[in-house]
């Protein structure tokens, strides 16, 4: 079967931080012997198996594309580029797909990539984040889309099922709405935690700074954190202007590698008090696989990955915070969340190539090809 396979978001190397997760799909899909797989992404190492699909021209722009946050960071940021780079990106994309003419089907990451489709009716599934879900909101995106999902047999996949309900209102009438989870590197399942008798206890936040994914962290952290009692350690890309206290332990960026091999064995656990429209965050699976327990803000998107009171606690206030905390600093909770935490990502989610097999059915099934698995 012949795969298109478009992303906008693309890791140079092993030391990138962006788009991961879309190199764990790729090499996952690539493994899969009835894949013949076709890639328009920027620049990066691809597997054994699949096949470049940009141009030199192509892969410099998307380069710095990345380099530059991506583009739903260039949308928000205003200002010239934010209108000017869609507008390219769409061009581009449309060239590319007229280039593609021996497609059985196509997977299509960024919904609003598939904008520029072109009219040959062949089947798409098109995975979604909540970014994706945000920009629904722009005028005209809806419309345009369902003109491009119309003559064609399309499986809308969101990578969790809280934006089911949206995406079937949006598009339920022409397109199938199926969630399809990520899956995870075995990296993370092979982690061995160190047991908690160091002091201070350390809690880690990984997440692009922004307003919104920061949330009230600082605000309701600093009693806590800042007599040293515990230690907050921060990683990630400046994506905003954020005034990181003196009491945060700022690493800035660090790559997946780093993070599985010095820091997630021996944290108690991982924070997220982010207010952002998000899909599944692929980190907390990770942090789980690893065997951490999970604090995270009260929201949809991580009432789907936590369960409360079984694999960590949601909080929607410095009071209950402070208790999760508390709760699970103690060893033996600890212990008893992570191992939870661990088997509920390992029985849900599996690896990447459990992931590609779960698209490689809807594949199937778009084709109309019952039988394939």
């Amino acid at each position: 079967m012949k795969v298109f396979f478009v992303s906008t978001m693309y890791p140079r190397d092993a030391a990138g931080y962006r788009g991961v997760f879309i190199r764990n799909m790729v090499f996952g899909l690539a493994r899969a012997p009835s894949i013949e797989l076709n890639v328009w992404a920027p620049p990066g190492e691809l597997p054994e198996g699949a096949a470049k699909a940009t141009t030199r021209s192509d892969s410099d722009w998307l380069g710095k594309l990345v380099d530059l946050g991506g583009i739903s960071h260039m949308m928000r940021s205003g200002g010239v580029r934010a209108l000017l780079s869609p507008v390219r990106l769409l061009r581009i994309l449309a060239a590319a797909y007229r280039r593609q003419r021996d497609v059985d089907v196509y997977h299509i990451n960024w919904l609003q990539s598939a904008l520029p489709l072109p009219r040959d009716g062949k089947p798409a599934l098109i995975t979604v984040l909540g970014n994706d879900l945000r920009l629904l909101g722009l005028p005209f995106m809806r419309p345009l889309l369902r003109r491009v999902m119309r003559h064609r047999r399309v499986a809308i996949c969101p990578n969790a099922e809280w934006m089911c309900e949206p995406l079937q209102r949006a598009f339920g009438d022409i397109a199938e709405i199926q969630p399809i989870s990520f899956g995870i590197d075995p990296v993370w399942y092979a982690i061995q935690r160190k047991p908690l008798d160091q002091s201070p206890k350390r809690w880690l936040v990984v997440a692009r700074l922004t307003a919104e994914k920061m949330g009230p962290l600082f605000e309701w952290s600093r009693s806590l954190f800042e007599d040293g009692s515990r230690e907050l350690h921060l990683f990630g890309p400046m994506e905003q202007t954020i005034d990181v206290p003196s009491w945060v332990h700022y690493h800035g960026p660090a790559a997946p590698e780093q993070l599985a091999r010095e820091w997630f064995p021996q944290a108690c656990g991982l924070i997220t008090l982010s207010r952002h429209a998000e899909g599944r965050p692929q980190v907390m699976l990770e942090a789980m696989a690893a065997g951490m327990p999970i604090i995270a803000s009260r929201m949809p998107a991580h009432a789907t990955v936590v369960t409360d009171g079984e694999t960590g606690l949601l909080c929607d206030s410095p009071q209950s915070y402070g208790d999760a905390l508390a709760r699970l600093e103690d060893a033996a909770t600890n212990q008893q969340f992570g191992e939870a935490a661990r088997r509920r990502v390992n029985d849900e989610l599996g690896t990447w190539d459990d992931c590609a097999q779960r698209y490689i059915r809807v594949y199937n099934r778009l084709r109309g090809d019952t039988h394939g698995g």
